[in-house]
Order: C-alpha cells, then sequence, then structure tokens
C-alpha cells in the first residue's frame, strides 16, 4: 500500500475532472454560436426578401399582393415560414426639391418575421423560467426610387 503522502499529491484523474467542469461551459458557448448563426441566417433573407419586394415594388404596374407574394416566396426559399412573416407596403417622398417643388417618391417596404432561439431559448427558461420568451422579431426595411419613365 502507498504512504498516505504519496496518495494525496497523485494528480490521476485530475484531467477528468477539469473536463467534466470546462465541459458545460463549452458547450453553452458552441450552443450560442450556433443559434447566433442561424439568428444572422434568417435576418439576411428576411432583409433580402424586403428587398426583393421594394425592387418590385419600385417599378411602374406593381400590385401590392404581388409584392407580399414576392417577399413570401423569397422567405419560403430561404427556408422559412412564410405565413408568419407580416409585410408592409407603403408609397413616401424621399425628396422634395423646394426650389421647383418636383418630388421623388418612392417605396418602403417592411417585413416582420419572429425567429425562435432553438437551444438558448430552452434553456434560457430552464434558468429563469417559463415566463421568458425565446422569440424576437426581426424585422428588415427597404426603400427604393420609385422609377418613371424618361421625359415624364
Amino acid at each position: 500500500m502507498a504512504p498516505l503522502g504519496r496518495r494525496l499529491r497523485s494528480e490521476r484523474g485530475a484531467e477528468l475532472v477539469e473536463f467534466a467542469l470546462v465541459m458545460p461551459i463549452l458547450m453553452l458557448v458552441l450552443a450560442g454560436i450556433l443559434d447566433m448563426g442561424f439568428l444572422f441566417k434568417n435576418y439576411e433573407v428576411v432583409t433580402n426578401a424586403a428587398r426583393e419586394g421594394a425592387r418590385m415594388a419600385s417599378l411602374p404596374g406593381w400590385v401590392e399582393d404581388d409584392v407580399k407574394a414576392r417577399v413570401r416566396d423569397y422567405l419560403a426559399a430561404g427556408g422559412l415560414n412564410a405565413a408568419v412573416a407580416t409585410t408592409t407596403v407603403e408609397q413616401i417622398v424621399l425628396v422634395t426639391d423646394i426650389a421647383t417643388g418636383r418630388t421623388i417618391n418612392g417605396i418602403k417596404v417592411a417585413v416582420t418575421y419572429p425567429h425562435s432561439f432553438m437551444i438558448l431559448g430552452p434553456i434560457s427558461q430552464l434558468v429563469k423560467g417559463a415566463a421568458v420568451t425565446n422569440d424576437i422579431n426581426l424585422t428588415a426595411v427597404a426603400t427604393m426610387r420609385t422609377e418613371v419613365a424618361a421625359g415624364l
């Protein structure tokens, strides 16, 4: 049998204990990276969908339902559930020339999409309670000048 001093100084298994202490923190960081990656990807899809809708609405002869359908198609192509998105289309005045009174009209398309955190949301609900929501709204707004035929 080994003397008591030698047994107390033995570091066998210390790495395993350190690993067991650090592993949950590393997994939480990895989960955060994954969730933020999905959030960023969804935000890019929502931003591009708003841009697509504004581009379509900036052309002559657009109809609001067609613009909303274009936004829904883009969201669906990006892997998002287009049925839960909200799209608003608004005609605006971008610039008014005070000297001549001429205005430059534009179109503003806003898209709002609810994003649910897949990993961090349930973890935060475990820690803080069920009253904590794991949803945030991603909102993107695109504004473009209304195009008109030359000479008008």
